[in-house]
């Protein structure tokens, strides 16, 4: 197949280097959502400043410096989808990021996972396309290998609700069949969504710290779809409360 003819050339015909630039100053930790609503929240409460761009063929996404127990941290909204998101990342690892915090919502394939449950990923099934350009073919991929516990210790300080374990990351999400989801159950999967394993992909390639986990939303463990807390609108406040934990998060990294 032709995603499994793997190129480990560091450079492309052309690479983000001449897209963007190192960014004086550039904040070496960032933290990223994929809702809007969720982001322009935590934007107001931080009195975020504005320091850059990102660009693509559908418009800007901005670029934010906030201050959080005397550290700086970058914030910013994170392109839904592999290939967007790769993008994004790759040039705001040329402006000078080299770790990022990134959260976001999942479907669950377990109904016993509650709504707004932490799921913390360690593996993820690669049914995405963007990552077999940043590693060689295999089915799965190992997540969050460095940081996993400290993230652990915080969750549970915040009494939260949290799970450890295996995500599918698919590129079509219409094409969640009942047949699919009960193999990738099989193969131990909890949740899905659409950007994991590419991530984890691209932290290995670019040698760079890529922290992740979700917030449950919609359950796809039941006869009829539950959509549940998907929404941007919905359980707002709860999910500020998330955003806070990764915020936290990101200050104690080294």
């Amino acid at each position: 197949m032709i995603l499994e003819e793997f190129d480990e050339t560091k450079n492309s015909t052309f690479d983000p280097e001449e897209v963007v630039n190192v960014i004086p100053d550039f904040p070496k930790i960032g933290v990223s959502c994929f809702s809007v609503k969720l982001f322009n929240q935590l934007v107001m409460k931080f009195n975020a400043e504005k320091i850059t761009q990102v660009k693509n063929g559908n418009g800007f996404f901005d670029i934010y410096k906030i201050k959080y127990e005397g550290k700086e941290l970058a914030l910013f909204m994170s392109v839904i989808g592999a290939p967007g998101c790769i993008a994004e990342y790759e040039e705001l690892f040329v402006m000078g990021l080299e770790k990022i915090v990134v959260f976001g919502t999942c479907g669950v394939l377990d109904r016993n996972i509650d709504d707004l449950a932490i799921i913390i990923p360690n593996s993820a099934v690669r049914d995405e396309g963007t990552s077999y350009h940043y590693l060689k073919a295999s089915d799965e991929i190992e997540v969050n290998p460095k940081y996993k516990d400290v993230f652990i210790n915080l969750v549970k300080q915040h009494n939260y609700t949290y799970i450890v374990g295996k995500t599918w990351t698919t590129d079509a999400v219409y094409r969640e069949t009942r047949k699919k989801v009960m193999d990738r159950k099989k193969r131990g999967c909890i949740c899905v969504e659409m950007e994991c394993s590419a991530l984890a992909a691209l932290a290995k390639f670019r040698n760079k710290d890529i922290f992740q986990f979700f917030y449950a939303a919609d359950n796809l463990d039941s006869a009829k779809w539950d959509k549940r807390s998907l929404g941007n609108e919905e359980k707002l406040s709860d999910k500020e409360k998330i955003g806070l934990l990764a915020i936290k998060f990101a200050v104690s990294l080294d």
